[in-house]
């Protein structure tokens, strides 16, 4: 069988996954910000309706904020957003930004459930503390729990007609 083209490249050190984590944590603050405009116009269209009432509240944040199904529907938004970009590419606009691709050892792309091993024992970006110790493997905590490495690519590799998971 013969190799996959993204299977030789070098893996991340520490330095480039925080500067792809700071870029992607502005998208999730702009994901964060639009997914709670979209819950804010659904309440509202609600309260017009006369199917949810806002009284006793100081206002739609209150509101919100004691919401189960807020919170749950923010978690779900930005999972989805790492996930996808994950599975589909390998790289979030960040990573992309940075050069860097998720992927299993061999250069395939991960799954769904390497997915979503790797966004739930990242532990917010923490799990990427251990590429500094881990100096022969680069692997990141999450990176060993989902089975699957980063990588550096060059900058051909990193060119948009290759951006569909090549």
């Amino acid at each position: 069988m013969p190799k996959h083209p993204h299977a030789d490249f070098p893996r991340a050190g520490f330095l480039r996954r925080l500067g792809a984590f700071i870029y992607d944590a502005l998208l999730v603050a702009a994901i964060y910000m639009v997914a709670g405009a979209v819950a804010m116009l659904f309440t509202v269209i609600l309260e017009k309706l006369g199917l949810i009432s806002l009284e006793g509240y100081q206002d739609m944040a209150e509101y919100l904020g004691v919401q189960p199904w807020f919170s749950f529907y923010l978690a779900v938004c930005i999972c989805s957003f790492f996930c996808w970009f994950w599975v589909r590419s390998g790289q979030t606009l960040g990573m992309r930004a940075w050069r860097l691709k998720v992927q299993n050892e061999d250069g395939t792309p991960i799954t769904f459930t390497q997915a979503l091993i790797r966004l739930f024992t990242a532990a917010m970006g923490l799990g990427n503390l251990l590429v500094i110790f881990d100096r022969r493997q680069k692997r990141a905590f999450q990176d060993y729990m989902a089975d699957c490495v980063v990588v550096v690519l060059s900058k051909e590799a990193n060119q948009l007609k290759n951006w569909q998971g090549v």
